[in-house]
């Protein structure tokens, strides 16, 4: 009887525990996204109790959800950035955010111009962040928007995007020719932080973007970071970090 050579059996192991964590972190990321749609559902805040902060008022936050997804899916990060002094605003006519990323864009370009809206902070997750950096690229709703942290975005697409027969998911597919020429336009990249997960279960090549700044979270999905302290963390840096580059003013 043959013994396995030395480092197979550690290897396999590895491979297993590896695998049941993503199992779990794949389980625990559609538990929290069902707790949240429930609880935005049942317990909705006025968007309106977001746009006077108490104190010293900072610059504007705009939010972008992602697909499926309506602004109270982001309300952790709402209610982190109203309790800063940032001004939070969201565009209703997203909805749930199934439109075209150039229509959303439009969209949300058409609303900075409405709220006559300057050095605009984009906080987006997933399409929001494909959405986000073609407004910056916009004649109008570019120079409204001075940077956005865009968490668990596509940039490069993913290649699931093939397996679903809507269209609003389809255009994720790393061969659509929109998403080729946005991800190779790379003007704007430098006022985008991408920050993204160790694992997400829907974007398996991740959402490094060339030129930007890329921070990696422990923290395993796709949709769990939106909740995650870390996630917190990282946006009190750019926050603080943006104050100093201002001289002070976020």
């Amino acid at each position: 009887m043959t013994s396995p050579r030395p480092g197979v059996r550690p290897r396999r192991q590895g491979r297993i525990f590896r695998w049941a964590r993503q199992a779990r972190g794949w389980a625990s990321d559609y538990l929290y996204v069902a707790y949240w749609q429930v609880h935005g559902f049942v317990l909705r805040r006025d968007p309106a109790a977001y746009l006077h902060p108490e104190g010293t008022v900072r610059a504007p936050v705009v939010l972008i959800p992602g697909v499926f997804e309506n602004w109270q899916f982001l309300r952790p990060v709402a209610d982190y950035l109203y309790e800063r002094g940032h001004p939070v605003h969201t565009v209703a006519p997203l909805g749930y955010n199934r439109g075209t990323i150039e229509d959303m864009a439009v969209l949300v370009e058409r609303y900075l111009a409405e709220q006559n809206l300057q050095n605009v902070l984009v906080l987006a997750h997933s399409k929001g962040g494909l959405i986000g950096k073609h407004l910056m690229t916009l004649p109008d709703g570019g120079p409204r928007v001075d940077r956005m942290i865009a968490v668990n975005t596509p940039f490069s697409g993913s290649v699931y995007a093939n397996l679903f027969p809507l269209a609003s998911i389809r255009a994720f597919s790393p061969r659509n020719p929109f998403l080729q020429r946005l991800l190779r336009n790379e003007d704007v990249n430098a006022r985008i932080t991408s920050v993204y997960s160790s694992f997400d279960p829907h974007i398996p090549t991740g959402s490094h973007l060339a030129g930007a700044r890329n921070i990696q979270l422990q923290t395993m999905g796709h949709f769990r970071p939106i909740g995650d302290s870390r996630l917190l963390d990282v946006l009190e840096q750019e926050l603080d970090d943006a104050g100093s580059r201002d001289g002070g003013q976020a």
